[in-house]
């Protein structure tokens, strides 16, 4: 069974950056970064194929990276120019055989 392991959240002001990391007990399939911000649905941020093939959703193109690094079963998520309303807990997925949902971490843009 595949498991995720997300790192690298905290807090920080506005236009700061962070970069998150989702550990994978294996390789060979998508993955990709959610987030959830209070009283919200979870949404799609980015996702990256085996091949390397990326997708961002619109309100962070430009300002987001994903990226992985397949040697280490390792996918990342640059992000920078931080605004307060990417503040949320962040989720790593691996789209396995089925769903496989990191514990996530918490992200705070905030002055």
């Amino acid at each position: 069974q595949v498991q995720v392991v997300e790192s690298g959240g905290g807090s920080v002001q506005p236009g700061g950056s962070l970069r998150l990391s989702c550990a994978a007990s294996s390789s060979g399939f998508t993955m990709g970064w959610y987030r959830q911000a209070p009283g919200k649905q979870r949404e799609l941020v980015a996702s990256i194929t085996s091949r390397g093939s990326t997708n961002y959703a619109d309100s962070v193109k430009g300002r987001f990276t994903i990226s992985r690094d397949n040697a280490k079963n390792t996918v990342y998520l640059q992000m920078n120019s931080l605004k307060p309303e990417d503040t949320a807990v962040y989720y790593c997925k691996a789209a396995w055989v089925y769903d496989v949902w990191g514990q996530g971490t918490q992200v705070t843009v905030s002055s």
